[in-house]
């Protein structure tokens, strides 16, 4: 199978292009943004149809959440415009499309986990500009898949795992906001359903990532508990640090999808971090 990754130079464009590239009936053809301007339209018409892949799987995004408030444009060109783009080849290419979306088009305002169907309601740009490409891919693609997932950390590239390992080694203290609370995703977990996910006609909504729930309070206590640094972790509000972008208070994702179409649900939080991290000291990638 044919398998076209665009974001393939990101946190989980990396970790895809090498799940993919392990099974040996795949090829991949990985497209960071050097090799690919999603906001180019013509560009994205010829890469596409002169590869003509199985599946394009669209991992590319504009993801700086709080730069988005002020570059409402830049993340609607990329988030939208691009993901329109890219759509649009792989439906005259014939070929199967999956877009990696977010919790932030939920407000965050429920009390019980969101399932794919729920309304949402962004209020962050981000979310918004994100939510657009959903709409896009739901009007413009026959054969889509777009999974949401939340809380993504990796090997590759910067997340809120790497900071607090960072921040541990150099603090004995630190605050952490309690009031945020969600699921984190193993990129590497994300990549494993995705690869189960697109060999099926099953198309749809889904929601991925790691079962069960926490703050990011809880999330760097367990962090520094798996890691063995002894760190004091007090919790705080949001309000103790204003940003830009407003976060969900609660986006916590059901994976009701992943359920009734007889996949399996991703592992528990904590044991894909005590995962990750051994990963991270020994050096793997």
């Amino acid at each position: 199978m044919k398998v076209l990754i665009t974001g393939a130079n990101g946190q989980l464009g990396k970790d895809l292009v090498q799940v993919f590239g392990q099974d040996s009936h795949h090829e991949i053809y990985a497209f960071g943004r050097d090799k690919l301007d999603i906001t180019d339209a013509d560009q994205c018409s010829h890469v596409v149809s002169s590869l003509r892949p199985d599946v394009v799987i669209h991992s590319a995004s504009y993801t700086a959440v709080d730069q988005a408030e002020s570059d409402i444009e830049g993340a609607y060109r990329v988030n939208a415009d691009g993901t329109r783009n890219v759509v649009v080849a792989a439906e005259r290419a014939g070929s199967r499309f999956c877009y990696i979306s977010t919790d932030y088009v939920f407000d965050g305002t429920s009390s019980v986990p969101y399932r794919e169907y729920d309304n949402t309601n962004p209020q962050s740009v981000y979310g918004q500009s994100k939510r657009a490409g959903e709409v896009l891919v739901q009007s413009l693609s026959s054969r889509f898949y777009i999974v949401r997932t939340s809380w993504v950390y990796g090997i590759y590239g910067s997340n809120f795992v790497k900071t607090m390992l960072k921040l541990g080694k150099e603090k004995s203290a630190l605050k952490v906001v309690d009031d945020q609370v969600g699921s984190p995703t193993y990129t590497l977990d994300l990549s494993r359903f995705l690869l189960e996910l697109t060999a099926t006609e099953k198309y749809g909504l889904y929601h991925a990532s790691n079962q069960g729930q926490c703050s990011w309070y809880e999330f760097a206590k367990a962090i520094f508990e798996e890691s063995g640094l002894e760190v004091e972790v007090n919790p705080c509000a949001t309000k103790d640090f204003p940003r830009p972008a407003p976060r969900p208070g609660f986006s916590l994702l059901d994976s009701l999808a992943i359920r009734t179409n007889g996949f399996t649900e991703l592992r528990p939080w904590r044991e894909a971090l005590k995962d990750f991290l051994k990963r991270l000291e020994d050096g793997q990638s």
